[in-house]
């Protein structure tokens, strides 16, 4: 069957005004857009920077995330989506593309619309073997460019989904430790104590009523390293971690990550979900030899809110340069 997923050159796009070639929006064909010295959102075979000339970005099935640093744009984060379907969970980012059967949906962006003061962009995706079949609406404004609106949508004739979360998946890079809610900060240090496997590590999510909320009363929870930017610069002088270099930290900026709700949109069952990894991610071998330590211990590797699904819902993710404590603070 022919399909607008088969080939990098079938990804969409439209004309884009000629004043969105100038300040603030950044777009480069179909593959990546941002806001200068802001969020930058990107989709496979498009790479948010390229660390060697074959570079194409990471895995498929998955947003890319990155920040401009005046004029450089450093990959932070990827966004995977995730629909339950009768309570079966598909992940983006391996589940098999019906087109090769290789590992990943693959996605084509267009963008939708464009002004003085916000940038959205569409994302299709392939449908999900459990019969889910989402789209996004993203959404950069001037007025917030350190954070992505994601709107989750379906088409007509897909499987009713329980819930579609949104998960930042790549928090080790970040080495992502503190959690702030509320009333206390989580550490997964502590959390996951003594924890040295190759598999993800689970505790059980957090309510909605644990989350912080902004000076507008919008439901917010941040995530940050616990090491400055020399620690997070520093990188392991041994033969295994040289062959895992992509890992190690590059912006020359410590970031603070988090997801916020708006309060005029009722988010049924909303929780705060992370789990964490003691060893980097290295694509699913079974075989210890393949992994290395995270530098300092065990961090948060999938960042996300999870809600009951409803058309139009909208989540917000940022990526800023504030620390925790001036994001949540006047609150």
């Amino acid at each position: 069957m022919r399909s607008i997923f088969l080939s990098a050159t079938a990804l969409l796009a439209v004309a884009v005004p000629a004043f969105a070639q100038q300040s603030p929006w950044q777009i480069r064909d179909s593959t990546r857009w941002g806001i200068k010295n802001g969020i930058h959102i990107g989709i496979w075979p498009g790479a948010m920077e390229k660390i060697n000339e074959h570079s194409d970005g990471g895995p498929r099935g998955l947003l890319r995330v990155g920040y401009d640093l005046g004029g450089m744009i450093c990959h932070i984060n990827y966004i995977a989506i995730e629909p339950v379907v009768n309570g079966v969970m598909e992940f983006s980012e391996i589940s098999p593309s019906a087109s090769d059967g290789k590992w990943g949906k693959l996605m084509s962006a267009k963008t939708e619309s464009v002004t003085a003061d916000s940038l959205v962009i569409r994302v299709e995706m392939e449908r999900f073997a459990n019969g889910a079949h989402p789209y996004l609406r993203l959404i950069i404004r001037k007025s917030k460019p350190d954070e992505v609106c994601i709107e989750v949508n379906h088409h007509p004739g897909s499987a009713t989904m329980d819930r579609c979360a949104v998960s930042a998946t790549m928090g080790n890079y970040a080495r992502l430790r503190k959690l702030y809610l509320k009333d206390t900060v989580i550490s997964s240090l502590r959390l996951y104590n003594n924890f040295t496997g190759i598999d993800f590590i689970e505790r059980s999510p957090y309510p909605a009523a644990g989350m912080h909320t902004d000076k507008d009363g919008n439901p917010m929870v941040v995530a940050a390293t616990d090491e400055n930017f020399t620690q997070m610069a520093d990188w392991p002088q041994e033969t295994a971690y040289w062959n895992r270099w992509s890992w190690r930290y590059r912006p020359y900026r410590i970031f603070s990550q988090y997801w916020r709700k708006d309060k005029s949109q009722t988010a049924i069952g909303l929780q705060v979900r992370v789990n964490g990894r003691a060893k980097y991610w290295t694509g699913g071998s079974r075989d210890e030899k393949h992994y290395i330590a995270i530098p300092g211990g065990p961090s948060f590797e999938n960042f996300e809110l999870r809600e009951k699904y409803q058309a139009g819902q909208r989540q917000y993710f940022g990526i800023s340069l504030k620390t925790p404590e001036a994001l949540l603070s006047p609150l």
